[in-house]
């Protein structure tokens, strides 16, 4: 099966298909993505030297056919696609589903979907053309994945001996494993108390660390997606508290071990991080 979801930022959407009212007869743009390959050149140097490579935005068509039992019904269901996707709304997410694969992409509509007036058939067949434009290349995983690092691990208790509770030392570093085909930003949540908390990515030799102390239920959240960086307290901006020797690192492709740590090593500091894996195409 062959499916694709869009949905706008009102969270109207529509399903294309297999099945009535909307077919999709054709995908063209889901795999190959134009790549700008970045070199330079030395004085008597044979060829070049390959610098970087940098993925363009990635562009989507659809072709697809609206059924409808009558004339009226028909152009019903073309005014909703319309509706749905309206260039004037931004950005919203297409959702692609096919053989057990799904994965989500952010798309732009290049204009308002297409419907060549010569092609109609009957009053109950139209075709139509949607062109998207995806920002960013990458497909994503439809879900977002999350591991945790809970430095303490609290509590057994013994009511029948001693009426205590014990905590145990929970494990400070952990192994994420990037399965996609680039690196990813992550989100990373700490959950006071903390002391000047520190997140370190073993595998890139990189950090991020807040200096500051959290307390007991403060939430810091940190994003590490280009161009939408973020840190941020109970919702309040604080940029400022970064570590001037962080990197706003991302997981690599493969392993990737993580450890906490902060200046207060017996603190039962909660960290999570989540992720969604990236693709450079189905």
């Amino acid at each position: 099966m062959e499916q694709i979801t869009y949905t706008n930022k009102r969270g109207q959407s529509v399903v294309l298909g297999d099945s009535a009212p909307y077919i999709l007869t054709k995908l063209e743009g889901a795999g190959a993505v134009q790549a700008d390959i970045q070199t330079q050149k030395a004085p008597y140097q044979d060829g070049v030297t390959h610098i970087n490579t940098l993925l363009e935005p990635r562009s989507l068509s659809i072709e697809l056919t609206v059924l409808g039992a009558d004339e009226a019904e028909t152009y019903a269901r073309r005014r909703k696609l319309v509706q749905v996707l309206n260039p004037k709304l931004g950005a919203g997410v297409l959702r692609y589903e096919v053989g057990g694969i799904v994965r989500e992409i952010e798309a732009v509509p290049e204009l308002a979907p297409v419907f060549p007036p010569d092609r109609v058939h009957g009053d109950v067949m139209q075709p139509g053309l949607l062109q998207l434009l995806c920002p960013s290349p990458f497909w994503m995983e439809a879900y977002t994945e999350s591991e945790e690092i809970v430095t303490w691990i609290g509590g057994l208790r013994f009511p029948w001996r001693l009426p205590s509770r014990f905590a145990m030392k929970g494990p400070k570093i952990i192994n994420i494993v990037n399965q996609g085909d680039v690196e990813t930003p992550v989100r990373i949540e700490f959950r006071g108390p903390a002391t000047n908390p520190r997140v370190t990515n073993q595998t890139s030799g990189e950090y991020i660390q807040v200096n500051r102390e959290l307390l007991h239920g403060d939430l810091l959240v940190i994003a590490t997606d280009f161009g939408a960086k973020r840190v941020e307290i109970n919702g309040q901006n604080v940029f400022n508290w970064i570590d001037l020797g962080s990197t706003f690192w991302q997981l690599q492709v493969g392993d990737n071990v993580i450890e906490y740590s902060s200046d207060d090593p017996v603190e039962a500091a909660t960290v999570s991080i989540s992720y969604r894996t990236r693709y450079v195409g189905i």
